[in-house]
């Protein structure tokens, strides 16, 4: 697959089958992941992988809301990546004050994007979920209170009669201008 059909190819995926997700998959998703640039290569992440059932039961409870029916599917998942904030380090920290920007949550993105990418090509389909309680999933996952949590990833194959959605986006020329706003 090329980076245009990479591109194409990557959605949200909300349905899963139980096939189990290969360990070296995940392992090749996180690599990726790892490799990800971040302001001055603070690297402020840790990744902590959930293929335990029970436990993805417990998380999947902390994202879902029947109010808004959502994220549901998250119960099917098989494997869930919990994205945790680490501290920046010392530049990216001073930078981040001084530009009043939070230099982290950008290289967060970035590294999950480059997940998702990657489980793409490896013909897994995610997730990332923003929606979740975050407080009882650092209870679960043992995560010191002084962490957060970034973002969630739910992982897994998605069944083969998934349809492909159309990307429905903005004209080029309402989102991009030369020179000028």
């Amino acid at each position: 697959m090329n980076f245009d059909e990479l591109i194409i190819n990557r959605q949200s995926v909300r349905k899963y089958t139980d096939k189990k997700v290969e360990k070296y998959k995940i392992e090749k998703c996180i690599e990726t992941a790892r490799m990800s640039p971040s302001a001055c290569n603070a690297q402020p992440w840790k990744f902590i992988v959930v293929d335990n059932q029970e436990l993805i039961n417990k998380i999947a409870k902390e994202t879902y809301s029947r109010i808004l029916s959502m994220n549901k599917f998250v119960f099917d998942a098989p494997v869930l990546i919990v994205i945790v904030m680490e501290k920046p380090n010392f530049s990216s920290q001073i930078g981040g004050r001084i530009k009043n920007k939070d230099f982290y949550l950008i290289d967060i993105g970035i590294a999950a994007s480059n997940f998702c990418l990657q489980a793409t090509e490896l013909g897994l389909g995610t997730c990332m979920l923003g929606w979740f309680n975050e407080k009882p999933i650092a209870q679960i996952l043992n995560i010191p209170e002084n962490k957060r949590i970034g973002l969630l990833i739910s992982v897994g194959y998605p069944p083969d009669d998934y349809k492909k959605r159309m990307k429905i986006r903005k004209e080029y020329n309402k989102i991009c201008s030369i020179n000028k706003y």
